[in-house]
Order: C-alpha cells, then sequence, then structure tokens
C-alpha cells in the first residue's frame, strides 16, 4: 500500500487560515472515483522551518521505526490536536497563525509508508489543500454456489450462496512475507455475509431475496499511534469498503404435487406408575369434599329409612356407615343431652377415617372419569390403572403388604424393628414396640395446610363468635358497643340449640388455636398472627418451605408457557430440581403429630362447616343468598366477616388454597422425588397436576395479592408469610366509624 501525498493551493482569504484533508484509497478496483477513508486520523503538528528541513520519513522497520519517528516528532515539533476523517473523507483544521505546520496521516499501511505534508502559513492566508490517496494491495473476489457446485451465472438465484474472499496478490514484492490480514488490519464483511474459517479472510452468505447484494468487506485500519488520541479500541480505526455488486434473480417457481401438511405437538412423554398414584390421591381429596360428607350425614341422620345404626348400610356410603357403627358405641362425652353432637362427632371421625386412607382395597380409581382426566391433561393413559399402581408402583415390605415407595425407604432405614399388624382385630390401642403396620401400609393422606388456609379465611373465628355469642359472651372486638351478634338468638326448637351445645361444652376436648399453630410452622414454617398466638416460641421451623413451594409455582408457570407452545420442547428439569427441594423440605416436617394431628383438626373443622351449613343459619347471619357459593356454609362465613367487620376477601379463595394446596403437598411429600434422576415424571406431574397449581396462583393473588405467575419475580415478597401479607392487606382497608 502506498501512500500519495499531494498539495493544492487555493484562493487566499483575508484572515482565514485552515487546513482541509482529503483522505481516499485510489486505484480500488472496480471502484471509480477513489473511495474515502471514514475516521481516519489525521495529526497536527507545529515547528520551526529548521526542524522542518531535518524531518525525514521513517524506515519500513514494521512498527517500531513509526515508534521511534514519533519520538522525534515529540521531541522537534509541537502536537496540536487530532481529527478524524468525516464520511467523504474530509478532516479540518481551522483557527491556524501565521507559522509552519505538520499534516500527518496516522493509520495502517501495508508497507507501513507513512503519508505527511509540510504547510507553511508565514506569508499566506486562506485555506489549504491536501491529500493523502491510499493505495491498497488489497482485492476482494466472490463465486457463487448452487446446490454445493461453483456456477458461472450472469446473475445469481434466491437461494445461491455467495462466498467472498479478501486476498493479497501474491506477486508483489512489497507483500512477500506479509500475513493475511496485515498487521494493524481487519476484514469486517458485510451483511449478510458472516465469517466462515478462521483468519478474517472469507466470508459467506446465503440469498434469500432478490435485489442487488453488496459482495463486500469493510477495511479497517488501526490508528498507529497510542499516544494522542490513537487506541486499540475498534472504533478508532479508519475504514473504507472494497466489493461488487451482485444482481440476485427469483428461483425458478417449482411445482409441488401431492399433499404437504405440518405437524407442531407438545413435548411427548410415557406413562408412568406413579400417575396412578397421583390419581388415587386426587380422588381421595375428592371423596373428602363438604358436598359428600354432606351428603353422608344427611343419608346417616336426615333421610327415611337411614343408615344410622346399621353396619354397612346401604347407598355410597356403606364404608363408612360401618365405621361409623364401630364408633358410635365407644365414643361418648360426659355432658348431657349432647347426643346430636356426640354422634356427628363420630360420623364425621368415620367418614375421614374411610376417605383418607388411599391405598385401601379396592384403590379409589374411577376408570371412565381418570381416562378423562388423564386425556384432558395430554397424559397417556394405561387401561389398568389398579394393576400399575398395585403391582408396579407400591414396594413389598412383607409377603402380604405393601406401601408407598417413599415409606419403603424409611421402612428400610429400620430393619430391626418389627411391624404389627391387627390382622383384622381391630384393637383399641396400639402398645407393642414396633412400627404401626397400618399407617405404613395404608396411611391417611391428609396435609394440614387444609386447615391452615380455612383458619386463615376465618371459618375458625367465626364458629368462636358464634359459641361465644351463644354462651351470651360479648365479643372483645367491641367491649363498650353493641355486639355484632346481639340479635343472633337460637332457639330450642331446631336442632342447632343441641349441637351448639354439645359443641361448646366440649371444647376442653378440641384442638386450640396454639397448638394448630405450632404444627402450621413445624410442618410448613407459617404461622398465624393475632392476640390469641402471641409469645410464640417454636422448637424448630420449617423456615425455607414457602421460598421453595412458591419458586416450584414459579418454575410451573414457565414451564406451562413452554408446554403449550408447540413449537418448542419444554424442559421440565427446573421443576425436578424444585419438587426435590420442597420434598426434603416436608420430609424434615413429617414429626411431632403429622399423624395425628392433621386428622384431627380435620374432623373438628368439617364439623364446623356442617354446623354453619345447618339451615336455621340463613335466618341468623344477613347472607347473600344470589351468590353462587360452591358450598353452603361458605356464605355464612363471608357475612360473619361483613358482621364482624373482618377482611373482605371471600372464603372461596381460601377454600380454593387448602384444597389445591393440600393435593400438591400431598403427591410431593409421599413420593419418592429424592430418587428421580429423569425429568419425564416431573413432566407428567407438572402436567397431571396443573389445575391444582394454577387454581392455586391465583386464589393466593387473590388473597394476598402476589401475583406468583408474573413475569417479573420479587424474591423477598414470595418468600414473605401469608399471614403477614394478609395483616398487611387488613390493615390498608380504610375503617369506617
Amino acid at each position: 500500500m502506498a501512500i500519495d501525498t499531494s498539495q493544492q493551493p487555493a484562493p487566499a482569504a483575508p484572515n482565514s487560515r485552515s487546513i482541509r484533508v482529503q483522505v481516499d484509497a485510489a486505484d480500488v478496483p472496480g471502484s471509480k472515483p477513489a473511495v474515502p477513508i471514514v475516521n481516519a486520523c489525521i495529526r497536527l503538528y507545529r515547528a520551526d522551518p529548521a526542524a522542518a528541513q531535518q524531518l525525514e520519513a521513517p524506515g519500513t522497520d514494521e512498527w517500531k521505526a513509526f515508534d521511534d519517528w514519533e519520538d522525534k516528532l515529540d521531541k522537534d515539533w509541537k502536537f496540536l490536536r487530532v481529527e478524524h476523517s468525516n464520511k467523504d473523507g474530509v478532516a479540518k483544521f481551522h483557527g491556524l497563525s501565521n507559522l509552519l505546520y505538520l499534516v500527518v496521516y496516522y493509520n495502517a499501511t501495508v508497507d507501513d509508508q507513512v503519508g505527511y505534508h509540510v504547510l507553511d502559513f508565514s506569508h499566506a492566508d486562506g485555506e489549504k489543500k491536501v491529500a493523502f490517496h491510499v493505495t491498497p494491495d488489497i482485492q476482494v473476489g466472490h463465486e457463487l454456489f448452487s446446490g454445493g457446485e461453483p456456477h458461472t451465472r450472469t446473475h445469481a438465484l434466491v437461494g445461491d450462496t455467495l462466498w467472498v474472499t479478501v486476498a493479497h496478490p501474491t506477486a508483489s514484492p512489497l507483500l512477500s512475507g506479509q500475513s493475511n490480514p496485515p498487521a494493524g488490519f481487519r476484514y469486517v464483511p458485510d451483511p449478510p455475509l458472516q465469517a466462515s474459517l478462521p483468519g478474517d479472510r472469507e466470508f459467506r452468505a446465503v440469498l434469500s431475496a432478490p435485489g442487488v447484494q453488496m459482495a463486500g468487506v469493510t477495511i479497517r485500519m488501526r490508528s498507529r499511534s497510542r499516544r494522542n488520541g490513537g487506541t486499540d479500541d475498534r472504533q478508532d480505526f479508519a475504514y473504507f469498503h472494497l466489493g461488487e455488486n451482485v444482481i440476485v434473480d427469483d428461483a425458478p417457481v417449482k411445482q409441488v404435487s401431492g399433499d404437504i401438511t405440518t405437524h407442531a405437538s407438545r413435548a411427548e412423554t410415557e406413562f408412568m406408575p406413579a400417575v396412578a398414584h397421583w390419581m388415587t390421591l386426587k380422588n381421595s381429596a375428592d371423596a373428602l369434599s363438604f358436598n359428600n360428607y354432606k351428603a353422608f350425614i344427611d343419608q346417616l341422620f336426615c333421610t327415611d329409612g337411614g343408615a344410622r345404626g346399621k353396619k354397612g348400610g346401604a347407598g355410597p356410603h356403606g364404608d363408612a356407615n360401618t365405621a361409623f357403627y364401630n364408633l358410635e358405641k365407644r365414643r361418648f362425652l360426659p355432658f348431657t343431652d349432647s347426643d346430636s353432637y356426640r354422634l356427628l362427632k363420630a360420623a364425621t371421625e368415620a367418614f375421614v377415617m374411610v376417605n383418607c386412607g388411599v391405598l385401601r382395597d379396592p384403590p379409589a380409581l374411577r376408570p371412565r372419569e381418570d381416562a378423562a382426566y388423564l386425556d384432558r391433561r395430554d397424559l397417556p393413559f394405561d387401561e389398568d390403572l389398579k394393576d400399575a399402581l398395585l403391582n408396579r408402583y407400591l414396594k413389598s415390605i412383607d409377603p402380604t403388604h405393601k406401601t408407598l415407595p417413599y415409606l419403603a425407604l424409611i421402612r428400610s432405614k429400620l430393619p430391626d424393628v418389627p411391624i404389627h399388624f391387627d390382622d383384622g382385630h381391630k384393637r383399641d390401642a396400639d402398645l407393642c414396640v414396633g412400627i404401626i403396620g397400618e399407617r405404613l401400609s395404608n396411611p391417611c393422606m391428609m396435609e394440614l395446610i387444609w386447615s391452615y388456609w380455612l383458619e386463615e379465611g376465618m371459618l375458625v373465628q367465626s364458629m368462636n363468635a358464634i359459641t361465644r355469642r351463644f354462651q351470651n359472651v360479648r365479643s372483645s372486638a367491641h367491649p363498650n358497643g353493641i355486639d355484632p351478634l346481639v340479635n343472633m338468638e337460637i332457639d330450642t326448637l331446631r336442632p342447632a340449640s343441641s349441637l351448639l351445645w354439645g359443641y361448646t361444652q366440649d371444647e376442653q376436648h378440641r384442638l386450640s388455636v396454639v397448638r394448630r399453630n405450632y404444627e402450621y410452622d413445624h410442618h410448613y414454617g407459617i404461622r398465624l398472627e393475632g392476640a390469641a398466638v402471641r409469645n410464640f416460641r417454636p422448637a424448630d421451623s420449617r423456615s425455607k418451605f414457602v421460598e421453595a413451594f412458591h419458586n416450584l409455582l414459579r418454575q410451573l408457570m414457565s414451564f406451562y408457557r413452554q408446554d403449550d407452545d408447540t413449537t418448542v420442547k419444554a424442559d421440565a428439569f427446573p421443576i425436578l430440581n424444585a419438587l426435590k427441594e420442597v420434598h426434603l423440605i416436608l420430609s424434615q416436617g413429617a414429626h411431632n403429630q403429622y399423624g395425628d394431628l392433621p386428622s384431627t383438626a380435620r374432623i373438628e373443622m368439617m364439623m364446623m362447616q356442617w354446623i354453619l351449613a345447618r339451615p336455621e343459619f340463613r335466618e341468623f347471619l344477613p347472607t347473600r343468598l344470589m351468590v353462587a357459593y360452591p358450598e353452603p356454609w361458605m356464605d355464612r362465613v363471608d357475612a360473619m366477616k361483613k358482621v364482624q367487620g373482618w377482611s373482605d376477601t371471600s372464603i372461596a379463595h381460601y377454600r380454593d388454597l387448602a384444597n389445591f394446596g393440600e393435593q400438591l403437598l400431598m403427591s410431593i411429600r409421599c413420593s419418592h422425588w429424592s430418587d428421580v434422576y429423569e425429568s419425564t415424571e416431573a413432566l407428567n406431574w407438572a402436567r397431571f397436576w396443573r389445575p391444582q397449581a394454577q387454581g392455586y396462583i391465583h386464589a393466593y393473588r387473590a388473597v394476598t395479592g402476589v401475583d406468583l405467575s408474573s413475569k417479573i419475580p420479587d424474591p423477598q415478597l414470595e418468600a414473605t408469610m401469608p399471614s403477614v401479607l394478609l395483616r398487611r392487606r387488613l390493615e390498608a382497608v380504610p375503617r369506617i366509624a
């Protein structure tokens, strides 16, 4: 690359001195006139005539000679400033005096030649014009390929591959031994060209549209000095373009015959025996629903020819009838006129005992409904779910009994401890040292979180307010005013009075709010707030549960978005990892009263629901008949919340949190996630429990205001205990005097 320097005189302009520098690349093949060099570094010096006579250009010993020459310039000349050429290749220096100036081109050249001009303004005014003509000894060529073979058509076609190569002519003696690119140079392909091989000298692009395509590259030249503005920053490079235009025509139309179809599908999965277990959990939760419980109680006590006292009575609740027959003769209360409540308590206990054990024989499976549910979830269905559960999923603990894989793992850690089965004798107590066989082979599938959410929804507080009024005790929230329930008079002619009498007298035998609160914290690291649970001092808390569970729900929402997009394959590994984390935390809390307290709390709260659902309470509380509550007790609780001035969030959302949260956590607690390493089972779990997960997320937002489905997470808020969020929302509600 040679530099041609030239100077052109200009007409004088009085009292105006400036220099106009033109920088371009001359003798570029196919480019007439010369191509402007943009961002070229031009430096201006000032000195006396004696220094100009001694100025000599550096040699061609690469860049070291230039550094030495620059040292001499800095010693003999005064550096003024740097200008860079614009898009037209022009750089200007204004406001000069009647002195001697030196203009130097400071970017890399192939042959290390340095261009400079000495300009004398001592006897002239006006603008002086100088030019640097850089002759790049670089050639750019292109070639077209179609179907992997080169072709020589005049025009390219859409779909052809364009190859562009940058090279030095090897015959040039100046380029002998030069690298490609030479020192200080870079070749940048013009889009859509992309580098194809290391070395930045070969580029390619697939021509995708008709028109004119530039088959060229941008030649970039580094500033030769690092002083006073010269850097290795690519933005400081001077550059110009080399290349040719390629005309691209439309490819000829090909006639395609036959049917053309496309198919997009969700991520594929396979049936796994764990699905049968989840189905029994879901069906067991449905069997424990309040509407099913109310139908059992009504059938037992309120229908003509009811099953009360008939062992194995008729109807869909025959097993529960038998359990009630066995229990009613063993449950007594030391109060007069309390038989109504005593029988309700025994019947509720029988109902829960029968429906909570999912491993009973026959298992809680409904072939037609189960197949339809799996089909809606895009999950494969096995024709014999019972066989999948009993023979492929459950693990043997002795020749005649099986249990869940998770419980079998726990059993294997206690090989020296015997297992005691009642063998049908129905002993009243288990006193022998060993493992209780019934709890191992047929565990009661319930979660205490069901009771927690209904307690947060004010079910227990509503019942307490009614029993206080039943005892003629003024509400502590209105010590000086009229009690909100002052007009609630429960006559003695109807059963509600006897039920409330027995319920009130039995208070010392029920779980206290403090007792439940300690277990909420032990199981899930969540707790109630209020005056009744002050001075809370737990010994062991699951402080990371809320954060881990909400992370699982957030991962589920991300997975569902991917799973619904049939153009991608949803990744279930984040779900699997989150499941393992929640399972570990839940298993750490499976102690204390895990086997007894959830079922006891469930029995007590179901009785509260049934008492509140009595028709008499429609008269005692101002309920709203036109609201479509799914269960008849719910309007009573919302009415009580309105009367007492409590939270105005509907109990329906708390009921959803209770039901959906219980199913999700039970499926996590009772599965052997610690041994799962393939994401297929996590994918099946996510799809199977999708209605419950999305229902829980919606209800949680309605209750606490925290949206776990938002694409912008708030980790601190999502890890906050629900009771804290509920208190903040209640405090933010304006009070009406």
